[in-house]
């Protein structure tokens, strides 16, 4: 009885190893299918099936994803701090070594002298010298015994042709009501010669109670120089109180020989070397005439001077052009090198900034003749080795290795 009891566990024992066997073989092939459909699934591609106009459109939309990823992209903020200036390209002719002394001096069209055409006395300063001011911000508060009087004779001949404008024809004669007229414009005339402005003068009228004084405004937007006025000061009519320049556009005055100005062309460009920054300056005038001890004639140039990198008063070189040799010329700032040696440029375009391989024909004072670009192309002249920087963290080669 024990050993049919015994047979039978056994084989009880038997069965259900089996049928655990079955259900971990099931679950294996259950997961296998399922892994099957888990993969991707990638399928051949052959020419000669006609499939290949589908793969070169896939091989065309990669390159063109590669093309738009290779191209590096700043932000505004980016760009400032890392120093980018981008300069439409222009060809040139320039010797490398026709170079010229010159000299920073403010732009006369961008500057104004304040000098009030009566005795005036300074009763409050509102600025410091070398302090950039807005358009309107006030300067110096004025006063004086000639200021109160413009003042005084101005609100009497403003209420006298008042009055007379609002008489008929029949009631006050022709030549009296001119003489009203014109001695109004003559009082307005004298204040705004001391630089008040026509708001200010307007609200004269409204408050005769203030005469006496008036706060100096800045006529345009710049820099305070040249300041001489202190508080208690009284200078005679005509005496320059400050300077305001506007720094964003320089000249470049240069005394040139007969042979360097020769074929110097108004409207022409050529390249100002200041502090080891190379800038580009147009031809604005020529005195066309020599000085009688240096035998050299004054050549202006205009410059734009964005940022207020560089200051009136700074020596610099010239860098005359020529006709000999045309050519794209760009300073060391512009250049850098790719991983594998050879000098490049970046250029703008719509995607950001991109390398272009360039040789280098020329190089004098810190300038190249480089060969590889066409004029119209926006290149990065100052803050390359950033963006050389950020293209070698990126790990993409130029040459598409």
């Amino acid at each position: 009885m024990k050993s049919i009891f015994f047979s039978q566990s056994i084989i009880s024992g038997a069965n259900a190893m089996s049928a655990m066997n079955t259900k971990a073989s099931l679950s294996a092939l259950a997961f296998l299918v399922a892994l099957a459909f888990a993969l991707p699934q990638s399928k051949p591609v052959w020419a000669s099936e006609g499939h290949g106009h589908g793969a070169a459109e896939s091989a065309a939309e990669t390159a063109d994803a590669h093309d738009e990823d290779k191209a590096l992209r700043l932000s505004q903020t980016q760009r400032e701090l890392a120093g980018i200036r981008v300069e439409t390209l222009s060809s040139s002719g320039f010797d490398l070594s026709a170079v010229a002394t010159a000299s920073l001096v403010v732009d006369r069209d961008r500057t104004i002298t304040l000098a009030p055409q009566l005795e005036v006395r300074v009763l409050e300063r509102h600025v410091v010298p070398g302090e950039e001011v807005k358009q309107g911000e006030p300067l110096l508060t004025l006063g004086g015994a000639a200021i109160a009087q413009a003042q005084a004779d101005y609100i009497n001949a403003a209420t006298e042709w008042s009055r007379i404008s609002r008489m008929g024809e029949s009631a006050v004669s022709q030549s009296s009501r001119l003489q009203a007229r014109v001695d109004y414009e003559l009082k307005r005339a004298i204040l705004e010669s001391i630089k008040m402005t026509p708001k200010q003068i307007k609200a004269l009228e409204a408050a005769p109670d203030s005469i006496g004084s008036f706060k100096l405004l800045a006529p345009i937007n710049g820099r305070v120089q040249q300041d001489v006025a202190s508080r208690g000061q009284v200078l005679a009519a005509g005496s320059p109180l400050m300077q305001l320049t506007d720094e964003s556009y320089l000249w470049v005055e240069a005394e040139l020989t007969p042979a360097q100005s020769r074929g110097l062309a108004m409207g022409s460009y050529a390249r100002v070397s200041v502090s080891g920054r190379w800038l580009k300056a147009k031809v604005i005038g020529r005195s066309h005439e020599l000085n009688p001890i240096t035998r050299t004639e004054q050549v202006l140039l205009s410059m734009a001077n964005p940022g207020h990198e560089v200051h009136a008063g700074e020596f610099a070189e010239l860098l005359l052009p020529q006709n000999s040799r045309q050519g794209i010329v760009l300073p060391d700032a512009a250049l850098s090198r790719s991983g594998d040696g050879d000098w490049q440029v970046f250029v703008e375009d719509a995607d950001g900034f991109e390398a272009l391989e360039v040789e280098i024909e020329a190089r004098a004072r810190g300038l190249n003749l480089v060969k590889g670009l066409e004029p119209g192309q926006r290149v990065v002249m100052s803050g390359a080795f950033f963006l050389a920087s950020e293209l070698a963290k990126s790990g993409f080669d130029i040459h598409n290795h």
